[in-house]
């Protein structure tokens, strides 16, 4: 898949804005979620902050998309740093632009082609996209393909 950079309308948890490119050299995981979906609730955002709680913030960024693509009147920028601040979420989340013209998907969802929340993706080190996931993975998994992204190209050392 080619690589697209995301189409972010705001930051949350995060000084400055993100691009994949400032980002070579880790892996990368994003999880696109909304704060109403039940799914992302109870199963994507405490895996993200698992993940950002156990690896080295140097060697692996996690970072949430906010896309929104139902009920938007509710799901604000306001209501989402309330959602952080509430669920105790420290990594950067980013606010996936609205879509263009009336669209009611975001731009960041459109251009991914995504087909609903939560979708995770995965990013080697050189910045390539080499997964994306609809629904969930198990926690042993997603660890194992991380890893599997850490080692590659660190030859053979942990």
């Amino acid at each position: 898949m080619k690589n697209l950079e995301w189409h972010v309308s705001e930051w949350i948890n995060t000084p400055e804005p993100l691009h994949l490119e400032a980002l070579r050299g880790q892996v990368v995981i994003v999880c696109a979620f909304q704060m109403l979906c039940p799914g992302c609730v109870a199963q994507a955002i405490p895996q993200m902050k698992a993940v950002d709680e156990l690896f080295s913030s140097r060697d692996v960024k996690a970072i949430g998309l906010h896309s929104v693509f139902e009920h938007h009147a509710a799901m604000t920028p306001v209501a989402l740093k309330a959602f952080a601040h509430e669920y105790q979420i420290r990594f950067p989340l980013a606010v996936d632009a609205p879509g263009k013209d009336g669209d009611p998907m975001p731009q960041t969802m459109r251009l991914y082609q995504m087909q609903g929340t939560p979708t995770l993706m995965l990013y080697d080190r050189a910045g390539q996209l080499v997964r994306q996931i609809f629904g969930h993975i198990p926690d042993l998994q997603l660890g194992a393909e991380i890893m599997a992204l850490l080692n590659n190209g660190n030859d053979g050392e942990p």
